[in-house]
């Protein structure tokens, strides 16, 4: 049984253009204990999609103009603030990006841990900061029990994610969201908290969905890849197959971005263009603007997500022809 299923979900703002979805038709499932990439360039709806699972984008401007979200059995999508206040915490966690920012400067890391835990269970204060020092040494902060009255700017870049990750579990959820978690941390300390993530899930079970722009980071840790291009799902495979062999032109310049150990290579690839702006997407296909492979049926109808082979579907005209 999934653990989380996303249907055809689509998520649009009201801007001075008019209502623009920034995600479109959005769809994939995540098993319990299963961790799930989702990749692609800043602005592709990765995050849109993670805060319209949790239920956290402003209404307005923001709403969900089709589609559902199930969670354990639970459809999500529709329910109040009141009503998805016990889900959040217990049931979905969520790490969000830049710690620096998401944390709050005039209250002590403690007092942050210990109110998402009192915002969900009745505890004796001794009880409660007894748990706030427990999950912080789980995520690897030295000297617990002092550190616990420290506030945000007295910590590491590295301290601060370990924070984040300690509020997000701080109730056990069953499915924890973590949004870009390495941003802005060095190679040592990013290889400690993506080992922190996997051990965690170990321990307690849970489902996590990784968003992330660096395919090292999915290549490490991820069983199966969604990519995303404006808006739209544009890929899904295993994480292997994703690698080996990548049905989507976008997905294969992605890849050919990384640098490489073992090629020689005279200069760093580039996907040429940017990304469309939400409001200006052009028709058909969004990325045959930027696609080496682009042909005529590119610009006149949307390709759909098809499978092509066990597991691994991609929306591109030419992807039957990247397969064989």
């Amino acid at each position: 049984m999934s653990l989380l299923d996303v249907e055809n979900l689509t998520t649009a703002f009201m801007t001075e253009r008019g209502e623009v979805n920034a995600i479109e038709d959005v769809s994939f499932s995540l098993k319990p204990g299963e961790i799930l990439g989702i990749v692609g360039e800043s602005g592709s709806g990765k995050s849109v999609t993670a805060l319209s699972i949790m239920g956290l984008l402003p209404s307005p401007p923001a709403r969900i103009a089709a589609g559902l979200v199930r969670f354990d059995g639970r459809v999500l999508t529709g329910l109040s603030e009141r009503q998805m206040q016990p889900i959040r915490g217990p049931g979905i966690g969520m790490i969000f990006q830049e710690p620096m920012t998401s944390l709050n400067p005039v209250f002590s890391i403690g007092e942050q841990i210990m109110e998402t835990i009192r915002a969900h269970e009745r505890l004796a204060p001794a009880a409660l900061r007894a748990r706030a020092i427990a999950m912080l040494d789980k995520v690897g902060i030295p000297a617990a029990a002092r550190r616990l009255d420290d506030y945000p700017h007295q910590m590491s870049g590295g301290q601060r994610q370990r924070v984040m990750i300690a509020m997000a579990l701080a109730c056990q959820p069953r499915l924890l969201i973590a949004d870009e978690p390495t941003t802005a941390l060095d190679v040592t300390i990013q290889a400690q908290i993506l080992d922190l993530l996997m051990d965690l899930r170990d321990e307690f079970g849970m489902g996590i969905i990784i968003i992330t722009h660096n395919m090292g980071v999915i290549a490490e840790t991820a069983d199966r890849v969604l990519v995303m291009y404006a808006g739209r799902v544009i890929e899904q495979a295993p994480v292997a197959r994703i690698f080996d062999q990548p049905l989507h032109p976008y997905t294969r310049g992605l890849l050919e971005c990384v640098p490489s150990l073992t090629e020689d290579r005279p200069r760093l690839v580039a996907i040429p263009g940017t990304l469309p702006e939400p409001s200006r997407r052009p028709p058909g296909c969004r990325f045959a603007p930027r696609c080496a492979m682009a042909q005529p049926a590119c610009t006149e109808a949307v390709p759909l997500l098809e499978s092509l082979q066990a597991e691994h579907s991609a929306a591109c005209f030419r992807a039957r022809e990247l397969a064989s």
